[in-house]
């Protein structure tokens, strides 16, 4: 039994990486064509993006059910569904705000927002780590936490003022209006 699972032919390893090739540089060539936009983590609909991309390219590579034309066709699918949508994003505040994660503050100077913190599922001991990792030596250097679209925590710290635009469209922005310059 072990021996069938580790065991393979030459013929079926010539056709996982010749499907590997093939598929990568289809994807090389659809991102090349649709941009780099592709691979961001802008929204979660650009991260639902990237895993079912990594899906096409490992079902495509792994298994000799599936032809590498059917990949292609796949990748094609998806590379112009995010075409369509970010049209549609372009163009439509509403269907933007359905599919686009709304930026959310944790830290208003250095009050932390334990409401937000929740609302988000964040932990305050997530936001001390972003801090250090911030080199943040002092609470009082503290402008601003935010949770990002992307699930990234942003700090903003220094010694202000803070510019209000940096944070047009940040969910609980205005507890900031005694930081803010």
């Amino acid at each position: 039994m072990l021996s069938k699972w580790l065991a393979t032919s030459w013929e079926a390893a010539g056709l996982v990486v010749l499907s590997t090739v093939l598929i990568f540089i289809a994807v090389l060539v659809a991102t090349r064509i649709a941009g780099l936009r592709s691979f961001s983590k802008m929204s979660s609909f650009d991260f639902a993006m990237t895993v079912a991309v990594g899906s096409v390219m490992a079902t495509t590579s792994l298994t000799s059910t599936t032809p590498v034309a059917h990949g292609v066709l796949a990748l094609v699918g998806l590379y112009g569904f995010q075409a369509l949508i970010a049209r549609i994003r372009e163009h439509s505040d509403r269907f933007s705000d359905l599919v686009d994660n709304t930026p959310t503050l944790l830290m208003a100077g250095s009050t932390v927002l334990h409401d937000h913190l929740r609302s988000v599922r964040v932990t305050e001991s997530d936001v001390r780590a972003k801090l250090r990792e911030a080199n943040v030596i002092d609470y009082d250097d503290v402008l601003a936490v935010v949770l990002e679209t992307t699930g990234d925590i942003s700090v903003l710290h220094g010694d202000g003022p803070l510019q209000r635009d940096l944070l047009r469209g940040v969910r609980g922005a205005h507890l900031l209006d005694d930081v803010a310059g």
